[in-house]
């Protein structure tokens, strides 16, 4: 039965290898997308989401660029939109459950040319329970938005590990991708 599984895992493999499909982070520190990563700084984002979100964005450029200080040619402007809303209303008009959302907008701007080079968008939303301890209710929202902004640092950095996997972001001599 082990031969069987085995066989059948190095058949999948083999048919899988010639569709194209590779790591968007080869190459580790060294590979071109880390390059592209580690050449972006991070605006200052208005309010305390806004802090929250540069934060993460920040730590997690940091983690792809391995220790290195590189130069930073690529800056990242981020707006953001946060709203809760209540839902749930009960007979006496009372909220008993709000929805937080957290939107973003980021555009990727090459410092040298003031080039916009990526603009897009990130949302993401949270549920909340609303009780009868106002402490309780926003303790939750604060739990909230600190999920909401790492969600959507994720998002933003997926989507700009993409862009860079791409071709995006490099500078016009490395602009070729790698195989």
């Amino acid at each position: 039965m082990r031969t069987l599984f085995v066989s059948a895992l190095v058949t999948a493999s083999l048919a899988l290898g010639g569709c194209g499909l590779r790591p968007v982070y080869a190459g580790g520190s060294q590979g071109a997308v880390a390059q592209v990563l580690a050449d972006v700084d991070v605006a200052p984002i208005e309010g305390h989401s806004g802090w929250l979100v540069r934060n993460a964005l920040r730590d997690r450029l940091q983690a792809t660029q391995g220790g290195q200080g590189a130069g930073k040619r690529l800056r990242l402007d981020v707006r953001l939109e946060d709203s809760i809303t209540g839902f749930g209303v009960r007979a006496d008009d009372a909220v008993t459950r709000e929805r937080r959302t957290l939107r973003a907008r980021y555009q990727l701007v090459d410092t040298a040319t003031g080039e916009v080079l990526l603009d897009a968008t990130a949302a993401q939303d949270a549920g909340i329970d609303v009780v009868g301890s106002e402490f309780a209710t926003i303790a939750a929202e604060t739990t909230a938005l600190e999920r909401l902004a790492s969600g959507i640092s994720d998002q933003i950095v997926a989507r700009l590990a993409v862009f860079a996997d791409r071709g995006g972001g490099r500078p016009a001599s490395a602009s070729a991708p790698t195989p």
